[in-house]
C-alpha cells in the first residue's frame, strides 16, 4: 500500500512510501491515516478489497458493535466469517498480493464474541492487521490483550489491538484520571500489541445528549475538548510513545447553518473555486478543519464514514516543504553544537530540544504520506477529484 501512488511528481518534493501491516508499530500506528468503518452487514466487502474500489482506502474496520444491530447479529457473525475466509483463500492463491491488502481491523462487541471469533478464524486471521475493542476499561481491557496475545501465538500471526476510549468513567471527571492512569498500565504491560489508541467521541457525546453540527468541530464542544485533552496528557507523552488516532467525522450531507471557514485563497490561487464548492457541498470543510484540530493537538489519524473523506483526511496529511526543512534542520543538527536555529524561511525560532520530538513525529509523517513541493498545498491534490461517492458505511464512531 502507498498514500497518492499514482499522484504526479509535481506535486510532491518527496513521494510516499509503501508500507504493509509488517512495518515497526511506530510506522504502521501513523499509516493508519483515514480508518473507514463499514458494517459487517454490508454485502460488497470483498468485492471493494478485491478489486481496490477506493484507490486511497489503506485501512478499514468491519463493525460488529454498534453498526450492526442485535437482532443482525448472529447474521453478521456468519457474514464476517465468511469474508475472511473468503479473502484469506483469494490471499493464499495469491489472488490478492501481501502490497495490495488494506489494513483490516474486526470491531468486536465483547470480550466472549472476541474469542469464539479467533477461536473460528484461526490461521485464516493472517488477512487481518488487527481488532478494535471497544468500551475499553483497565479490567476488560487485559482479558482482551490477553486473548490477543494467546491467538498470536498459537496460530504465529502478527495482529495488534486498538482499544477505544468512550466509556462513562473516562468522562465523568471525577473517575478520569483514576480511569486513564489504570488503563495506562495495562497498555503498557502489553505494549508491543497496541497499535494506537482510538478515541469514541460519538460515545461521548451521547451520555449528555449532545451532537456536534457538521459545521463544528468536536473541539468546540468543552465537555469532549477536556476529556481528550487528559487523554493526550496522560497517554501521549514522550516515554510512552501511544498514538492516539481522532474521533469519527459523521457528516455527509449539507445541512449548513453557520458560514463557511475553509479558506477561499489556496482554491482562488489555482483558479479551483469549484472544488472549494463542492468540498463544501459534500459537507468537507469541517472535516478539514477538525483534522488540522486533531493535528494541532497531537493527534494523528482519522475515523471516517464514506469514501469521500479518505482523500481529503489524507492530503491533510501530506507535510509541507516548510515543515519538512525545519524538521530536517532539528535532526541534522542534533549534535550539541547549538541550541537554537533560525528556520529556512527565517520566520521562526528552531530548538534542537524542545522541538527534536516534534521534528521526529513530522519526518516520519513525511516517509508516509508524503512532501508537497514549496508552492503545493493540500488544495493541488483535491483538484478535479471526485470529492462525492456512494456512501457504503454508516452510523459509527
Amino acid at each position: 500500500m502507498q498514500h497518492f501512488e499514482t499522484e504526479a511528481e509535481k506535486i510532491f518534493y518527496k513521494k510516499p512510501q509503501p508500507f504493509t501491516k509488517w512495518e515497526a508499530p511506530d510506522i504502521l500506528a501513523c499509516a493508519l491515516g483515514a480508518t473507514l468503518y463499514m458494517p459487517a452487514s454490508m454485502p460488497n466487502i470483498v468485492e471493494i478489497i478485491k478489486t481496490q474500489k477506493y484507490k486511497e482506502l489503506t485501512s478499514i474496520v468491519i463493525d460488529l458493535e454498534d453498526a450492526v444491530g442485535d437482532t443482525q447479529l448472529a447474521e453478521c457473525e456468519a457474514k464476517l466469517i465468511e469474508d475472511i475466509s473468503e479473502l484469506f483463500m483469494l490471499y493464499s492463491s495469491k489472488q490478492i498480493l501481501p502490497q495490495d491488502l488494506p489494513l483490516i481491523f474486526i470491531r468486536v462487541r465483547d470480550v466472549k464474541q472476541f474469542k469464539q471469533l479467533t477461536n473460528t478464524l484461526n490461521e485464516r486471521q493472517e488477512v487481518l492487521t488487527g481488532y478494535v475493542f471497544p468500551k475499553f476499561t483497565a479490567v476488560q481491557g487485559a482479558i482482551y490483550f490477553e486473548l490477543l496475545e494467546q491467538t498470536v501465538q498459537d496460530h504465529k500471526l502478527t495482529l495488534y489491538g486498538m482499544p477505544i476510549l468512550e466509556s462513562r468513567e473516562i468522562l465523568y471527571k471525577e473517575s478520569r484520571m483514576e480511569a486513564l492512569f489504570s488503563i495506562r498500565e495495562i497498555l503498557h504491560k502489553y505494549r508491543h500489541s497496541v497499535l494506537n489508541v482510538r478515541i469514541g467521541a460519538t460515545d461521548f457525546c451521547g451520555i449528555y445528549g449532545i451532537r456536534r453540527r457538521m459545521d463544528s468541530t468536536i473541539y468546540d464542544i468543552s465537555l469532549i475538548r477536556d476529556c481528550i485533552a487528559d487523554i493526550v496528557n496522560v497517554l501521549g507523552r514522550e516515554e510512552d510513545g501511544f498514538v492516539i488516532s481522532g474521533p469519527v467525522w459523521e457528516y455527509f450531507s449539507n445541512h449548513r447553518i453557520l458560514k463557511p471557514t475553509l479558506r477561499m485563497t489556496p482554491f482562488s490561487e489555482k483558479g479551483a473555486l469549484d472544488t472549494r464548492k463542492a468540498l463544501l457541498d459534500e459537507c468537507l470543510d469541517g472535516l478539514m478543519k477538525e483534522v488540522l484540530m486533531d493535528r494541532q493537538n497531537g493527534i494523528v489519524g482519522k475515523t471516517v464514514i464514506h469514501p469521500s473523506h479518505v482523500r481529503v483526511v489524507h492530503a491533510l496529511y501530506v507535510i509541507s516543504y516548510e515543515e519538512y526543512l525545519d524538521a530536517m534542520s532539528i535532526v541534522e543538527n542534533n549534535d550539541g553544537q547549538k541550541g537554537v536555529l533560525k528556520s529556512h524561511y527565517s520566520n521562526k525560532m528552531n530548538e534542537i530540544k524542545p522541538h527534536m520530538k516534534w521534528a521526529q513525529r513530522i519526518l516520519r509523517q513525511a516517509h508516509l504520506y508524503g512532501v508537497y513541493h514549496e508552492s503545493v498545498d493540500f488544495a493541488s491534490l483535491l483538484l478535479n477529484q471526485d470529492v462525492g461517492g456512494n456512501i457504503y458505511a454508516t452510523n459509527k464512531k
